[in-house]
């Protein structure tokens, strides 16, 4: 039997996550990543408590391209970006619709934009064009609404720096993407997602539960998961 995600190879390995057996390539490959593979997934927890040399190496190049986005920030800005970041990389968008960069980067833009107009006293919200950006800009609000309401309107400032900081990240994702002529994939398969955007791939590996880790089942509740001093 072929592997119903790649139509190539032989299908050894039982998904959980499709219900069906796919090939061990489409297995390590595309697991977490286009299959939402559950915690329990036998497979997930030994690559992630024994990762090939590949894997290594995915998570060195990541750390290289995610410590520069910290760079010159204060320890506040950083924790705001990480909590955003971490946000971000969970974020799904509605049936049928696809995340990308510049996705990102208009949410980041307007949110930093609407928070340095208030800093000057002004109150007035900027909107992305792109609706799925706008739902993301949403979900960024809620949880800098919710850090500003615990810690104080000074921490808007600092918010406003790392949205900036993930804007130009995003921009320049896109911007890669664009001279490399990458495209987004379309689901094909029962279980697979719309391929992400690079920059929300990278803080979903960079940012993942550790092994083990409880996952919630539910939405993650108002409170930020950092708290800022």
């Amino acid at each position: 039997m072929l592997c119903p995600v790649c139509n190539q190879r032989k299908a050894k390995r039982a998904c959980p996550a499709l219900g069906r057996q796919i090939c061990a390539v489409c297995c390590g490959t595309k697991r977490v990543v286009e299959i939402n593979c559950p915690a329990d997934c036998g497979y997930l927890s030994s690559a992630r408590h024994h990762p090939p040399a590949v894997v290594q190496r995915q998570q060195e190049l990541d750390r290289a391209m995610l410590l520069p986005l910290l760079q010159d920030l204060s320890e506040r800005q950083a924790r705001l970006f990480l909590m955003l970041a971490a946000l971000t990389s969970r974020h799904q968008p509605e049936a049928f619709q696809s995340l990308v960069d510049d996705d990102i980067a208009q949410a980041a833009a307007a949110l930093a934009s609407t928070l340095e107009t208030a800093g000057r006293g002004i109150v007035y919200e900027h909107r992305p064009s792109s609706l799925v950006a706008s739902r993301l800009m949403d979900e960024l609000k809620g949880m800098v609404d919710e850090v500003v309401k615990n810690a104080g309107s000074a921490l808007e400032r600092d918010a406003a720096i790392a949205l900036r900081r993930i804007e130009h990240a995003a921009k320049a994702m896109s911007a890669s993407a664009s001279r490399s002529g990458a495209s987004a994939q379309q689901p094909d398969a029962a279980g697979l997602q719309p391929r992400r955007s690079e920059l929300q791939q990278l803080f979903a590996r960079v940012l993942a539960p550790p092994p083990g880790a409880e996952q919630p089942d539910a939405a993650p509740s108002a409170e930020p998961s950092i708290i800022i001093p």
